[in-house]
């Protein structure tokens, strides 16, 4: 067959199978238009799902009557204009595609006007073939109309799925668009009848993240907000005891624009990884924003990825912030009420100093007792009688003085033991509930952690070192990073194109596979230009320690013993889940438990 170039029509529609997918993806491309230009109320109206019709109402900047044909012209924009602008571009489209191909595969008509126009101009579009541009009435703004997707393109047609299927990806990329633009109204019908409306929110409160996300999600919500290296991220991420069955509630922007990445994701997730119940899912909202000409988002047609010029810094920088974040929920820290400061930090700070015991704690472990760590965790555990945790010191901490409302500490003061399992407190709002071996495990484990950051990873020499075969990728990573896994533990020469020689590896983990190791630590370095699987695997390793260590059920405490535990866990890092991301504490104010007995009804 001879090379003949192909027509505009036949352009369109193959343009359109990258851009257009299905609904949803036309409602995509037209709103964000409607943003570009301006709009600050857009109007949505469906039927059958967005496959009868779609109809984008805007009261934006408006198109002059004779750039109507243009518009509808395949790389025509008004966006970019030079190479420059497309390594800076900070609109949400820009391709000049969207337009063309959609109204290539639909019966396509665009109306609109400017605020200087005396009447708005209108253009229909029918397969393809463009008409002439005519006087319609209209006010300011644009509105595209699209009936009968793919009515020209059978085959694309019947891989649509049922009418309330197209309408939910439709919901769930408006309520993506929501949670991003709080300062747009969003207007949405189907069939002919209201189905949602997302009121402009001018103070930036937490509104949307109630109507988009639920009310348990803003309940939960820790703000985030932190700058460094030319970076910023913020927004909220849920507390470890808010966790998903699905990833359904993961939504990252990167200058503002909505974006599936790899490389943030990961990061996200390791973040979680100490203090998430397994098999679950993290929740979160986040905004990560850098110069433009150190992101590159030209690289998918329907914009949904993102290539980062330095993907190990975003990585790293995203990873600490999170890590950092979560490290401050501790038990007792109750998020404030969203109503009363909007997008105010929540409460993650610090026990204040007048709560914190005045001499060393009965489970305590300083970074200096670091080589007794492993001893005190699996000391034998004295009678109930004796008066002390196992393999810790007496608590001769004396009891803290009743205060009053506003000096009680977050915990409150222990009032009894319930079965040998939950400390019961009485705090300021009510009673708090406390799993103390589940409590106890993450104090012993965080401590565990501190003495071992304080030794640091050490290598163990191999007798015989381990030749190791490899993808000659994977060696140019270990030939590179040579310095980075020395600091994990493993000291690793290139022996050939695809081969590696081991000589020591980290001695924490001596009894795991340290070729499997190795191999993931590779894969992780050369992915995402770092790797936490030694780390994670040492942490396994000091969880299940920590584990044996701490008091177990049916073991009786005395009051100082238990207030001792409340003033430890308070204290320290995410103590508010044990090492495999269970809760370890619940509260219970006051009002509630009135609800219970139906007090004042």
């Amino acid at each position: 067959m001879p090379i003949r170039q192909l027509p505009d029509t036949l352009i369109n529609q193959i343009a359109a199978g990258e851009v257009v997918e299905r609904p949803a993806s036309v409602v995509k491309e037209l709103v964000e238009n409607a943003l570009d230009a301006g709009a600050r109320r857009v109007d949505i109206d469906l039927e059958e799902g967005g496959v009868r019709l779609i109809r984008i109402r805007d009261d934006g900047g408006g198109i002059a009557p004779e750039e109507l044909p243009l518009a509808v012209s395949r790389h025509a924009t008004s966006k970019i204009a030079s190479l420059d602008d497309l390594e800076a571009v900070a609109t949400l489209g820009f391709r000049g595609e969207a337009l063309p191909s959609i109204a290539s595969v639909s019966r396509f008509s665009l109306t609109s006007r400017r605020l200087q126009d005396e009447h708005g101009a209108s253009l229909q579009v029918e397969g393809g073939k463009v008409g002439p541009v005519v006087p319609k009435p209209h006010g300011i703004g644009t509105t595209v109309e699209v009936r009968e997707l793919f009515y020209n393109v059978p085959a694309r047609r019947k891989f649509l799925r049922a009418e309330r299927t197209e309408l939910g990806h439709i919901e769930e990329w408006l309520r993506s668009l929501a949670l991003a633009r709080p300062d747009i109204e969003l207007r949405v019908s189907h069939n002919g009848r209201p189905s949602r409306r997302y009121k402009p929110d001018e103070l930036e409160s937490l509104v949307r993240l109630d109507e988009t996300l639920g009310e348990d999600f803003s309940r939960s919500a820790l703000r985030v907000d932190h700058a460094a290296a030319g970076l910023r991220l913020h927004g909220w991420i849920a507390r470890p005891s808010y966790s998903r069955a699905s990833a359904d509630q993961q939504y990252v922007y990167v200058n503002g624009r909505s974006v599936r990445d790899r490389n943030i994701a990961h990061a996200v997730k390791m973040a979680y990884q100490d203090v998430l119940f397994h098999g679950r899912q993290p929740a979160y909202v986040l905004f990560l924003e850098l110069d433009p000409t150190r992101v590159d988002v030209n690289v998918h047609p329907a914009k949904h990825e993102v290539r980062f010029r330095d993907t190990r810094l975003v990585h790293d920088f995203v990873y600490r912030t999170l890590h950092e974040a979560l490290a401050e929920t501790r038990a007792g820290i109750v998020p404030q009420d969203v109503a009363a400061a909007p997008f105010a930090p929540r409460a993650m700070g610090a026990v204040p100093s007048a709560w914190m015991p005045t001499q060393q704690s009965p489970l305590g472990l300083s970074v200096a007792e670091a080589p007794a760590a492993y001893a005190a965790l699996y000391a034998p555990a004295p009678d109930a009688s004796s008066g002390s945790l196992a393999g810790h010191a007496s608590p001769s901490m004396p009891m803290m003085p009743a205060h009053d409302a506003d000096g009680v500490p977050p915990l409150g003061f222990a009032i009894a033991q319930l079965h040998g399992i939950y400390i019961l407190a009485e705090n300021a709002d009510g009673l708090i509930v406390v799993d103390m071996h589940a409590a106890h495990e993450r104090i012993g484990y965080e401590k565990l952690k501190q003495a071992h950051d304080g030794i640091g990873l050490r290598a163990q020499p191999l007798l015989v070192p381990m030749s190791l075969a490899v993808a000659e990728r994977e060696a140019d990573v270990a030939e590179r990073e040579a310095a980075t896994l020395a600091a994990l533990g493993f000291d690793i020469t290139r022996s050939g194109p695809q081969s590696l020689s081991v000589r020591s590896i980290p001695a924490l983990l001596s009894n795991a596979d340290p070729e499997a190791l190795l191999r993931d630590v590779l894969a992780d370095l050369r992915e995402h230009g770092e790797s936490r699987r030694v780390a994670a695997a040492r942490d396994e390793l000091l969880a299940t320690m920590a584990c044996h260590g701490a008091v177990r059920a049916n073991r009786r405490l005395t009051l100082p013993e238990m207030n001792a535990l409340l003033r430890e866990m308070e204290i320290t890092e995410r103590s508010g889940q044990c090492n495999h991301g269970r809760p370890t504490w619940a509260r219970f104010s006051l009002n509630e438990i009135d609800r219970w007995f139906l007090r004042g009804r």
